[in-house]
């Protein structure tokens, strides 16, 4: 991305600061201590408006995954800005990033589901969270149906197929309809079908809502919701385009539009 476009983008932002999401600004991180601390991230600044669904690509490695965890809170920024809906999250301390965290919902590769607890559990105390106790077991019930698990609220995570736990880790992070959703190949683990009604889900979320997604991964299929596409390649920006200027500037073989489509 050229340093213009990047200049213009950024001057943008400025400008609309009470609309971004996620506004990061010259972002570093480094792994490990002394003769054995690897830089895995360079120099990043990005800002994701409310509302819009970002998809961001790139091949293993490349830092996708620490990005992602950065900007939820789940690791401790080291070097650079990074404001979080509106909060600058350098600098606070462990009780007040777990309010930031309560403003977002984490759908990760690992299910990371309680094997003591059913479907409708596990769910539910994402839920108890909010202290809405009341109405923890409509939504629960709401949420997972809504993601074709209505026959499996009481089956714990041993008696479901990998795709049945994507989906109830899924539901766990939409119940409470977050701000900001943050999503680490949440279709990895499902069949086409199944996986097109998740990312449906999420677009719904996104315009009902407001609410803004950044979604990380390696499913062609599912490109052709993202409002934008991030390119991260050993750590930088590499490019942040529409999905019609992603298809264009990218090997025509491997990214034809027709392979989008459902």
């Amino acid at each position: 991305m050229s340093a213009s476009l990047i200049t213009n983008r950024l001057d943008f932002a400025e400008e609309t600061a009470g609309s971004i999401a996620v506004q990061i600004r010259n972002l570093n991180y480094f792994y490990g201590q002394g003769d054995l601390r690897k830089q895995v991230l360079f120099d990043i600044s990005l800002d994701l408006p409310k509302g819009q669904i970002v998809i961001m690509t790139g091949p293993s490695g490349s830092g996708k995954t620490t990005l992602l965890t950065l900007i939820g809170a789940l690791r401790t920024v080291q070097d650079g800005s990074l404001k979080v809906l509106e909060q600058e999250i350098v600098g606070l301390s462990k009780s007040e990033l777990v309010k930031v965290r309560r403003n977002i919902g984490f759908i990760f590769q690992a299910h990371n589901l309680f094997d003591s607890l059913t479907a409708m559990q596990n769910v539910e105390m994402a839920v108890e969270l909010t202290q809405n106790w009341r109405e923890k077991r409509r939504l629960a019930t709401e949420i997972l149906t809504r993601l074709g698990l209505g026959e499996r609220l009481n089956y714990k995570p041993n008696s479901l197929s990998g795709g049945q736990k994507q989906r109830v880790a899924i539901a766990r992070a939409l119940v409470n309809r977050p701000t900001l959703i943050l999503a680490d190949e949440p279709t990895a683990a499902l069949d086409k079908a199944s996986g097109r009604e998740v990312v449906t889900l999420l677009q719904q979320l996104a315009k009902e809502q407001g609410c803004t997604i950044l979604m990380v991964t390696h499913d062609n299929r599912i490109l052709d919701v993202a409002d934008r596409i991030v390119n991260l390649v050993d750590g930088r920006l590499e490019s942040d385009e529409s999905l019609d200027r992603f298809v264009e500037t990218h090997d025509p073989k491997r990214l034809d539009q027709k392979m989008f489509i459902l």
